[in-house]
């Protein structure tokens, strides 16, 4: 039997850096993965999907290539060599993976894992054994009981990468980001696109004013939003989709090519072993303590199975965590009311830390300031006006409670709120930095300029 001093189950954004962060701190580490290195995250979710999510983008651009004093004449999409890039673009990340898992001298042991009782692992049939392993086996796409998927008029997020025929008309059961990022690449290249949301607001998460732009940007460009409405059922035996959606004024049934069901992630924890070992789950979740242990000493959980946000950069930061702890570092636990969240439909959406609704909730008085990009000259000369920066203060003792932003490249510009948070940074002191001119960025000092009365460009 093999032994090893940390073992990784799954090889996602969680998984691997787990494994490359142990094997740098001394340990024999070996991760177990049964499809492609990388997981969903590399393969079937965040990279793929900026690939298609950038070709639409450029196909938007030559589109409207006149409002930039441009001439491109019959401008046209390849449907399949847009989702081939994408395609070549995520092998070449899994292919990275492989390259850094080498380099780092982590064993990769390709099958079906399992967990059993005494520290062991069986893949396939072989057992290896380790002194401390790390389950980091992800999600998958969530399935409702009214829309079953069958891979060819309901889907879920893996075909819509990659179908081999463009649909006409497309319905997209759900708004968060994996839903409005299908909707904004799907309707850029000519799909006639309606969003079916059960919530009030479209990305139902966000600050309520990030909802409502992203709602307007979405209709402008012609896509159909349906809020406070539920797929109740649907009919495949035609040559399409006939989908009833329950609305606030009956009962609408909606034709489509196929209906994507983005509702949602539903948590890998079936069939690993997991009620053999003892390990204790709640709502679909592996119960884990601040540093990731379970309730059995030596097995540990993170990521999309573990209780926090289901984030790419949630994982990762969860299983550096977690091994330095095991290694004996003094490390603090994360602080999960700090996490960016970003969706990358056009435009983008990046947030991070209260809402102004849940501010008000918690009782604080608070500064409130937000900037528009109309009014930035960056984003006047980049043609990409829509959307702002909002802020939220503290009132009393400056603390920089939540931002968010919807608009161009947000996604790149969020991280100076996190930082600035958490450095407990001031709204004065974000005042008093100086800011480049002009970039989509400088719109943060002005939001800020704009909670403390002190705004220049509105």
């Amino acid at each position: 039997m093999s032994k090893y001093d940390i073992i990784v189950l799954g090889s996602g954004p969680g998984g691997y850096v787990t494994a490359i962060r142990a094997s740098q701190l001394g340990f024999k580490t070996a991760v177990v993965e049964k499809e492609s290195l990388g997981g969903v995250c590399l393969n079937w979710g965040c990279i793929p999907t900026k690939a298609l999510l950038k070709s639409a983008q450029v196909f938007e651009y030559l589109k409207h290539a006149e409002d930039y004093g441009l001439s491109v004449k019959d401008a046209d999409k390849d449907f399949d060599a847009v989702v081939k890039r994408s395609r070549n673009v995520a092998d070449g990340m899994s292919k990275g993976v492989q390259f850094l898992l080498k380099k780092n001298k982590v064993d990769v042991i390709n099958g079906y894992g399992k967990v059993k009782p005494g520290k062991k692992i069986d893949v396939d049939g072989t057992e290896y054994s380790a002194d401390h392993i790390i389950i980091a086996t992800g999600a998958r796409s969530r399935e409702l009981p009214s829309l079953p998927q069958d891979g060819k008029k309901v889907i879920g997020y893996r075909e819509a990468l990659t179908l081999e025929k463009q649909p006409k008309k497309m319905i997209i059961v759900g708004s968060g980001a994996i839903g409005v990022e299908f909707a904004y690449f799907y309707n850029s290249m000519g799909t006639e696109v309606t969003i079916v949301e059960f919530m009030p607001n479209v990305v139902p998460v966000e600050d309520i004013d990030v909802s409502k732009q992203l709602g307007r940007s979405f209709k402008k460009s012609g896509i159909k939003i349906m809020t406070s409405s539920e797929v109740t059922s649907v009919d495949t035996s035609g040559k399409g989709v006939k989908a009833t959606v329950k609305t606030k004024k009956g009962e609408e049934v909606l034709e489509a090519d196929m209906v994507l069901s983005a509702v949602g992630i539903k948590s890998n924890i079936e069939n690993i072993g997991l009620e053999d070992v003892g390990i204790v789950v709640d709502r679909d979740k592996i119960i884990v303590n601040d540093y990731y242990q379970t309730n059995i000493p030596g097995y540990y959980a993170i990521g999309d199975v573990s209780p926090g946000q289901a984030l790419a950069h949630v994982a990762s930061a969860e299983g550096i965590l977690c091994v330095e702890k095991i290694a004996g570092q003094h490390v603090e636990a994360l602080d999960y009311g700090n996490i960016p969240g970003c969706t990358y439909c056009s435009p983008e959406i990046a947030s991070v830390g209260l809402t102004e609704a849940q501010a008000k909730e918690e009782g604080y008085d608070i500064k409130v300031g937000k900037f528009p990009f109309s009014a930035s000259g960056k984003a006047s000369a980049g043609g990409n006006k829509d959307g702002f920066v909002k802020v939220i203060f503290d009132a009393k003792y400056g603390e920089w409670l939540g931002c968010h932003m919807i608009g161009a490249g947000v996604t790149d510009m969020i991280a100076e709120a996190v930082l600035g948070r958490k450095l407990e940074t001031t709204g004065h002191e974000v005042l008093k930095a100086v800011h480049p001119h002009p970039t989509m960025s400088e719109a943060v000092m002005e939001a800020v300029a704009a909670a403390y009365d002190e705004v220049l460009h509105i």
